[in-house]
């Protein structure tokens, strides 16, 4: 089970393509424990549950998140081995202070930075209108040093995808080996942009491959994810979209959505299936089954079993539909798995297998890396 806990619906930045409607709410303690109770309530004995702090930005409410921790982990239900915390951040927050808690009650952190200050600064800024990028770059090489395996969390669009390569570039002299691409689905992306992924992500396949060969290895999500599913010959059903039921995301009012990305303004809205003080939570109320793309060209794809066409919150934000896939992920998916079969065939002669991804670990001979 997937749960995300809105701390708060304010922010420092005005992210152009931010799909969360910025708000001077945070959540109150009393509902944080309400939401608690809910959460073990809710999931199966023995399943893991996937806890994560969110925004807004989450580190405006350091203390609120330090005060909703320790309700977690003296919670009668709580066990060290089936819980795990995590929080994402815009990385203009981080101190020593925030490293050390999160270190002592082992939360994972995530941070965002979009690539070099060129791109960074074009969609990233502060309220008041401000680059972000030196405050950003300094943060994650503080983050870094404490978090050798925090995931970095990069979005592009049609006006940055061509500089990918150069954003793995920034990210990797920096000290990042986690590194996790996102298209922005809100961009205005042509026939023409798309047309352009296959080569763009050809050479991110090259880079991952170089790192390979230089014996200093990155997880890059763009190719990891689709080396995973080739060698396993597809998606997992537990693997799938599964919003509603298998993941949860929690407003500061209490209402409950089938993901973190619909809540948008928490307007109760179509989206929401109930509040916290409720009984019980409505259905999902979605014009389809999350999981099964309806699009009549998906059917027949041969990489059908590869491709996150199941997406529901992406389908929804670009074809107003949870199951019907827009151009851009269709071009995106086909691209992406081309470029990690290249992956896999080019790297074969070397010896390197890939079994850490079989086993569903991909980041171990990276972890091996850092801890050597």
């Amino acid at each position: 089970m997937k749960h995300t806990l809105f701390l708060t619906q304010r922010c420092n930045l005005a992210c152009r393509y931010c799909y969360i409607l910025k708000k001077n709410i945070s959540l109150s303690l009393e509902m944080a424990e309400k939401i608690i109770d809910f959460i073990f309530d809710h999931t199966p004995d023995g399943e893991m549950v996937d806890l994560g702090f969110f925004g807004g930005e989450p580190l405006l409410e350091f203390d609120l998140l330090k005060d909703i921790t320790k309700k977690i982990v003296n919670h009668p239900s709580y066990c060290k081995n089936r819980i795990v915390l995590r929080v994402v951040s815009n990385g203009t927050i981080f101190s020593e202070e925030i490293a050390i808690f999160l270190n002592e009650y082992s939360i994972g952190l995530g941070m965002s930075c979009d690539g070099p200050p060129f791109i960074q600064d074009r969609f990233r800024i502060f309220k008041n209108g401000k680059a972000t990028s030196k405050v950003v770059e300094k943060n994650l090489i503080q983050a870094l040093q404490w978090f050798p395996m925090m995931p970095v969390n990069a979005v592009y669009s049609a006006e940055t995808v061509e500089f990918l390569p150069d954003t793995i570039d920034y990210l990797s002299d920096l000290g990042a080996k986690n590194i996790h691409l996102n298209p922005d689905i809100s961009s205005n992306w042509s026939v023409h942009d798309t047309e352009l992924l296959g080569e763009i992500y050809g050479q991110v396949a090259q880079k991952y491959i170089d790192f390979y060969m230089q014996g200093d290895p990155r997880y890059i999500s763009l190719i990891d994810s689709k080396i995973t599913v080739i060698l396993r010959g597809g998606y997992r059903s537990e693997e799938k979209c599964s919003m509603g039921k298998g993941e949860l995301a929690y407003a500061p009012s209490g209402n409950i959505y089938p993901c973190e990305r619909l809540v948008e303004g928490d307007d109760g809205g179509v989206h929401c299936l109930g509040n916290i003080k409720d009984d019980s939570i409505l259905p999902v109320k979605c014009n389809g089954h999350p999981g099964i793309a309806t699009n009549t060209e998906c059917h027949s794809c041969s990489l059908k079993e590869y491709c996150m066409n199941w997406c529901g919150c992406t389908n929804y934000f670009s074809t107003g539909k949870y199951n019907q896939v827009n151009h851009l992920t269709c071009a995106s998916e086909k691209a992406a798995i081309q470029a990690a079969i290249g992956v896999i065939e080019k790297t074969r002669e070397h010896g390197i297998s890939f079994s850490e991804h079989l086993s569903g670990t991909p980041l171990m001979s990276i972890i091996g890396e850092v801890s050597s």
